[in-house]
């Protein structure tokens, strides 16, 4: 209250803007599955998702052609939306994230609905994740996994332990590369 407010002349000057700030929700095509969550999620139903079915061959020959959906049209109507990261969080396949980018006003309220080669412009703005803590405790699931690699490491060991010794107490020792000779 005892220094004067100092004006930002935006368009000349840029505004900082906090790293987690909200502007735009940007698309990653690559993971988007078409399973649709985020569209029936939405509160405000301004996401449109339209898709066809493809079928794949098959991989082996008496296996069966799989189908996958293919998306053809991801648009998000902006005028519509309230910006409550629903979409974003529903998401399994982490194709919806949000952009710091803000600078998308339109003339005309009918130009806010921007298709996904819009979206995947805004992609690339987006930053990447914060790194990862080291002082934090490991997932539950990772030291579980560690956990069965170790015990299976180790009964590993103690089962080629156990076949050395057999050998030894028969007297013949394997050849190198733990192979036994042929009878």
């Amino acid at each position: 209250m005892t220094r004067r407010s100092v004006t930002d002349q935006y368009p000349d000057a840029q505004p900082e803007l906090p790293p987690r700030s909200r502007g735009v929700i940007a698309l990653l095509e690559e993971n988007c599955t078409v399973c649709m969550l985020c569209a029936r999620e939405c509160p405000d139903w301004c996401i449109y998702i339209d898709s066809h079915k493809e079928t794949l061959p098959a991989a082996e020959p008496n296996a069966r052609a799989r189908t996958r959906n293919v998306l053809d049209r991801f648009a998000i109507d902006f005028s519509l939306c309230m910006y409550c990261g629903i979409c974003i969080e529903v998401c399994p396949f982490d194709a919806l994230f949000w952009s710091p980018e803000f600078e998308y006003a339109e003339t005309d309220i009918l130009e806010l609905t921007h298709e996904r080669e819009k979206l995947r412009e805004w992609m690339w703005t987006v930053p990447p994740p914060p790194a990862l803590d080291p002082a934090a405790e490991e997932p539950k699931e990772i030291a579980a996994a560690r956990k069965a690699a170790d015990k299976l490491a180790a009964a590993d060991a103690a089962a080629e332990a156990a076949a050395a010794a057999a050998q030894e107490s028969a007297g013949t020792t394997p050849p190198p590369g733990g192979e036994e000779p042929a009878p």
